[in-house]
């Protein structure tokens, strides 16, 4: 088996071989496709290299590893994402840091661990579309707040001519992005309404208390629709929102943290997710008051309210049913 594996960055790919005692190969592209494929043919032609003993293994990078998948895709080459925060653990004490190396080391995992490969396979073509009108409607509200946040903050502290004033020079485009937003979001309804899976994934997720669409949403295009992440545990982990212990021995004490190689946005959105299930009378609430007239630290209960929800969800996903809060009791 061979581990070739590349580093990512918005215009250049690194590549390394590891094979048997080591690195045996390494070179760096553009990337784009056509360099991709040139990348390729020099691969195919390195002494003893079949495609069918190799594995290419990339860290995920969200849309830098656009071209990349397409083209190994096509090639049939077997490809493997993994976390970032997995091959980092695994190499240990690290000294140097560059994409080179890391490449060197990508490479190197693959080989090790291939025990634990698990193959990439592309997301439907419903999944890309909803992926691009989400990162739109991300980028449109980011645009929103831009102009409001300040206009409420002069309105509280400045001169009120001032801001009437400001607020009518940028009332036309607020208007225009508010209007682009609905489209938006019209659309993304529009494109769920019309796949039968991700309607019934839609009305499974959105049946847990405290999760809406913009949080569904998220959660099925970071785990692929609950197949390429279909357990709780690791989603938890890539959302942020698993703690883990921070001690050695009898000498070190820390806090138990999450991890800070986490999906942020997802983490955030969970955040929100969980302080509105607090709103609704019911075992998470409950929860939350128990722990905290016990002493708990808030923000670790809210915390463990996050976990909670994406137990519920995948358990909601795993039966086929929408939730029951009489079967979420055993849960909680």
């Amino acid at each position: 088996m061979i581990g070739a594996a590349r580093a990512v960055s918005k215009n250049t790919l690194d590549w390394a071989v590891y094979a048997n005692k080591g690195i045996v190969w390494q070179t760096q592209s553009e990337n784009s496709p056509t360099a991709i494929r040139a990348v390729i043919k020099q691969l195919q032609a390195l002494t003893g290299f079949r495609n069918s003993t190799c594995v290419v293994c990339m860290e995920h990078t969200g849309l830098y590893n656009a071209h990349a998948l397409e083209v190994l895709f096509e090639a049939q080459f077997p490809v493997w994402l993994e976390a970032s925060l997995h091959i980092k653990q695994a190499g240990g004490l690290q000294r140097g840091k560059s994409d080179s190396v890391d490449a060197q080391r990508i490479a190197e995992y693959a080989y090790r661990f291939r025990d634990r490969l698990r193959l990439w396979q592309p997301p439907r073509p419903v999944m890309k579309k909803l992926a691009e009108l989400t990162r739109l409607r991300q980028r449109v509200q980011g645009m929103i707040s831009q102009l409001k946040v300040p206009l409420t903050e002069q309105k509280r502290f400045g001169d009120k001519g001032l801001t009437a004033q400001l607020g009518q020079h940028c009332s036309s485009s607020l208007k225009a992005l508010v209007s682009d937003l609905k489209g938006i979001e019209r659309a993304i309804k529009q494109l769920i309404a019309d796949d039968p899976t991700l309607k019934s994934l839609f009305e499974l997720v959105t049946s847990v208390p405290g999760i809406g669409q913009v949080v569904a949403t998220e959660l099925i295009l970071a785990s692929n629709e609950f197949k390429a992440i279909d357990d709780p545990k690791k989603l938890a982990c890539h959302a942020g929102v698993a703690p883990f212990e921070h001690s050695s021995g009898s000498s070190v004490r820390g806090k138990t943290r999450v991890n800070h190689h986490a999906r942020k946005s997802l983490k955030t959105l969970l955040h929100l997710a969980a302080m509105s299930a607090l709103q609704v009378k019911g075992e998470l609430q409950d929860y939350y008051q128990r722990k905290v007239a016990d002493g708990k630290n808030k923000m670790l209960v809210i915390n463990a309210l996050r976990n909670k929800l994406i137990h519920r969800v995948y358990a909601v996903v795993t039966r086929g049913k929408k939730y029951d809060k009489t079967y979420a009791l055993a849960l909680a």
